[in-house]
């Protein structure tokens, strides 16, 4: 039986060679049907929309797992992220497939600092934040009702080989290794854990092959939680260079929200950045084994990724 993976970014990408590396047969799914990379011969990709419940038994009728690792565009959650998840729900309800979810953190807000482990209440006041508790309360709703198996992997701020859109995505490497200088928001000082998107995808497909994952969420594991400075202080020394960093704050970019959409959506998360932000995954630790790769490792592999493969891409 099949593994269907729902998204081709880099969270799907890096669950798919996970899978495919075990020897396993998987089918990718996004809205057309193409990626540019070249895939395994255990893997091909059809084209598919989550929203069609339709289109969803079709795809997963003889599916085993279904990896969820799409979602809409960033300014567009509140009105596209509900119905997708209720079309993806109806279309699994109809097969035997399990159900794994690839999350985040937003559902939960500002924690004042303190670590955020998994039985915190859903506390956000933003629409993003409230989007993602809907989603989350959506899915396991479902796996109480016995309409779906489901559970959930919920990480921090990713970076990693593939990972373009993010705070340690492409706006921050190709600068860097330019030699110009890189934007970064918040308070650097502060604790922020950061999760290898590997680690994120190998979390998940931990969970999704784990019968006693299925009807609670998970924070995934990350490598130690350092600075945002400390981190920079690592790609530095690996790069071999300093790194000039120009560093936003709240009032700018609520300026600059105003011109543009997609700031104007970060302003709402500016407490991830101004805060200490301290992720607890030792609920994962007690019940799986699992290996996490340090940051530098992890940054190693990201910096060797950026100078190769992200060229070829664009």
């Amino acid at each position: 039986m099949k593994n269907i993976i729902y998204g081709t970014g880099p969270l799907g990408y890096w669950v798919m060679k996970t899978l495919a590396d075990k020897g396993e047969s998987v089918t990718f799914v996004n809205r057309s049907g193409n990626t540019d990379h070249i895939l395994p011969n255990s893997v091909d990709i059809v084209a598919g929309d989550a929203n069609n419940s339709e289109e969803v038994y079709q795809i997963c009728k003889d599916a085993k797992a279904v990896y969820f690792c799409a979602m809409p565009p960033y300014t567009d959650w509140p009105d596209n992220f509900p119905p997708l998840i209720k079309g993806l729900i109806e279309g699994i309800s109809r097969t035997e497939a399990k159900l794994i979810f690839g999350d985040n953190l937003y559902m939960y807000g500002s924690t004042n600092g303190e670590p955020i482990r998994e039985d915190m209440p859903y506390a956000t006041s933003g629409h993003k934040g409230k989007t993602r508790a809907l989603v989350a309360n959506m899915l396991l709703d479902a796996h109480k009702e016995e309409k779906i198996k489901a559970t959930m992997g919920r990480a921090s701020d990713f970076y990693g080989p593939e990972v373009i859109n993010a705070a340690l995505g492409a706006m921050f490497f190709e600068p860097a290794l330019s030699g110009k200088p890189v934007n970064l928001i918040g308070n650097i000082s502060q604790p922020h854990t950061f999760t290898y998107i590997k680690d994120f995808a190998k979390a998940l497909v931990i969970l999704g092959e784990s019968e006693e994952a299925f009807g609670k969420a998970w924070h995934v594991p990350s490598a130690e939680t350092i600075s945002t400075k400390e981190l920079v202080q690592i790609i530095e020394d690996k790069m071999g260079k300093k790194i000039k960093v120009r560093v936003a704050g709240k009032f700018l970019i609520s300026m600059l929200g105003l011109f543009n959409p997609m700031v104007r959506e970060v302003k709402e998360m500016m407490y991830t950045w101004e805060e200490p932000y301290i992720v607890d995954h030792s609920q994962f630790e007690k019940v799986f084994s699992s290996v996490i790769t340090p940051h530098e490792k992890a940054i190693e592999e990201t910096i060797d990724w950026f100078k190769n493969e992200y060229k070829k891409h664009n």
